[in-house]
Parts: C-alpha cells; structure tokens; sequence
C-alpha cells in the first residue's frame, strides 16, 4: 500500500463508483454500496482494499486473497474465492490503473516562482506555474501554463514548454519545443548537439547540429535519458510516446505516435520508427533505419536492418523470434548431443 508520506489517498469510494471509474462490470450480487478505502496487491490486499489479476502466473494467489475486490478477466471468474466482489473486465490492467489514478490522483504543486530562480526579463511565463529552486530561465523562453519546473533546471534561450508540463529536477532543455501535459523526469537532457563530425587522421571536424528537438504532446521520458538535437532536420517524439530511463536518441531521429523505449536502449542517427514500436531493453538500432508500424524488438537485440510492419525481432542480428529461438534449440540439441560422444569415448 501507498506510503502516505508521499501519496494521499482520496477514498473510500463505493463498489459501484469503482467500477464505473476502472470502465468494469460488477459481477454476480456483490453490495454495489461497499466501502473499499485503498488499493494493493493481490497477495496482500485486505477485506477493505481494490486489487488486479492480470496475469495467470498469480492465479493461486488471487484464489488464497483476501482482497475484498478484485478486477479480473471473464475466464478466471470461476477462482475467486467465496465472498470477494469481482469487477469484469477484458483489460484488468488498465481497469486497475484507472482506479489507482482516482484513489492517487497526483496531487498538483501550488503555484509559486522561487526567489533564487534566475529568470530572464524576456521570457514568458504562462499562469498557475511552479517554478523551484535555483531554475534557470534565458531569454525568449516561452512556458505555459500550469507547468512546474523542480530544482536547477535549466531552460535554454527560446525554448517553449507546452501547458501543464511536468519537468523534474536537474533537467537542461535546448533547442526545443516541448508539448502539452509531457511529463520529464530528473536528469533530462533534450537538445544538447548531435554526434556528428568527420573524421580524418589529421583531427576530426564538427559538423555543425543546426536543428533542434520536437517533443509532442503526453510523452514521458525517463531519468537520465538524452535526445540530442538534429544536424538540420529535427529530432522528433512523437504525440504519447513512452521513454523509460537511460535511453539515448541521437540526432534526426524520428518517434512516430505511441512508441515504447525501454532503459538502456540506443537510437542511432536518422533511424525512424513508425507508430507504436516498441523497443525493449538495452536494444541497438543501427542508423538510417526504419522500423514499421507496430513492430518489437526483443531485449538486448541488435538492429541492422529495416523491419518490416508488425515483426517480431530478437537476437543480435536482430531476427524474427520464431527463427531465433529455432536456431537456439538447434543449438542446444547439438550440445547434447556432443555429450553423449563424449561419453561414450571415457
């Protein structure tokens, strides 16, 4: 349960006031008038509390919980124990995100512009802002509104942050553009010059990063993640993508809609990715690639290549799944197979 230090909890709310915020369906004759005051896991939630079953792994949990409700999926209806109030629903993951967003809405910082943050003259500060300690701000600097910006951050001459932003501390953003309701946690670096210079035995020459970062609207990007600025087209996220921390997107770079980054992955020069790739961790694309609608890519895997609208990628060289984990078994039978061999010749 929520440490409530740092969480405030809205409840209680009633049974059916849950359901219809987690888009669910009380099932069966549960007291649509209980009262259920938080939310937790199935292992550990009590007679009074909201939990999830999302994955068949905790199946024997949820049927030993004492969760006074849980959110599930039609086909486990029939393990829950006797007495727990159910709430149907075809995505209980989401369903129980909804809820935990209504008991854990986040609670807003009061307005307030910090007397040691350095603002220049010029600059644009839109109504209801939060600016925190010892923030930076350079001219011609357009913030909107409801945003906050924590501790040292800095915000580069003309940069524009979009309305209801939430920037984390020790953040530096340059030469950008960043679009409503987009969330930056600690350690942002967005706009700083891309990796780009030519290279000769007698020293090598800079090619000057003349673009600059376009970040669109709802997207979250994770602590301690770069997105370096295009050499003269633009680095561009796309509107709800979602970055996880450590991640490097190097210049030109294209986010199309909806595309998932997971921690430690790299995006090499002038690679695009349509909407909704999903990129799991410590993955290498190679530059000057495109990845298709809807495509993933497995951890650890190393892209060389263009993928195709939908594929299913792992391995380094990245290779359809079902080839790869072919080549795996192939592998290991031949490794048993030398045992054997080997036996027979002691």
């Amino acid at each position: 349960m929520a440490d409530k230090r740092f969480f405030r909890n809205r409840g209680p709310y009633k049974l059916a006031e849950i359901a219809r915020m987690g888009q669910a369906k009380i099932y069966g004759d549960a007291d649509p008038n209980s009262l259920h005051t938080d939310i937790g896991p199935i292992g550990e939630a009590g007679r009074d509390h909201v939990s999830f079953l999302d994955n068949k792994r905790y199946i024997a949990a949820f049927a030993e919980s004492n969760a006074g409700a849980v959110v599930v999926a039609p086909q486990y209806i029939d393990k829950a124990p006797a007495g727990m109030a159910l709430l149907v629903s075809d995505k209980p993951y989401r369903s129980f995100a909804l809820i935990a967003h209504a008991f854990y809405e986040e609670i807003g910082a009061a307005p307030k512009v910090d007397a040691s943050a350095i603002i220049d003259p010029g600059a644009i500060i839109g109504d209801g802002c939060k600016i925190d300690a010892y923030v930076v701000i350079g001219p011609g600097v357009k913030i909107g509104n409801n945003v906050h910006l924590g501790a040292h951050t800095v915000v580069g001459r003309g940069v524009t942050v979009g309305d209801e932003c939430r920037v984390g501390a020790h953040v530096t953003l340059e030469f950008c553009d960043i679009g409503p309701r987009t969330q930056l946690h600690p350690g942002v670096r967005i706009g700083q010059r891309g990796f780009g210079f030519d290279m000769d035995a007698q020293g090598f020459i800079d090619v000057p990063q003349l673009g600059q970062v376009i970040v669109g609207a709802d997207v979250e990007i994770g602590a301690n993640t770069t997105v370096d600025r295009g050499a003269g087209p633009d680095t561009i996220i796309g509107d709800g993508c979602k970055i996880d921390n450590l991640v490097q997107v190097a210049h030109n770079v294209v986010l199309g809609k909806r595309c998932v980054l997971v921690a430690q992955s790299g995006i090499a020069g002038s690679s695009r990715l349509q909407d909704n790739v999903v990129i799991a961790a410590q993955v290498g694309v190679s530059g000057h690639l495109v990845l298709g609608e809807r495509a993933h890519i497995g951890a650890q895997a190393g892209v060389m290549r263009d993928v195709p609208a939908g594929a299913k990628l792992v391995g380094s060289p990245a290779i359809p799944i079902r080839e790869f984990f072919r080549m795996v078994s192939e592998t290991q039978k031949l490794g048993r197979g030398r045992k054997k061999v080997t036996g027979s010749d002691c």
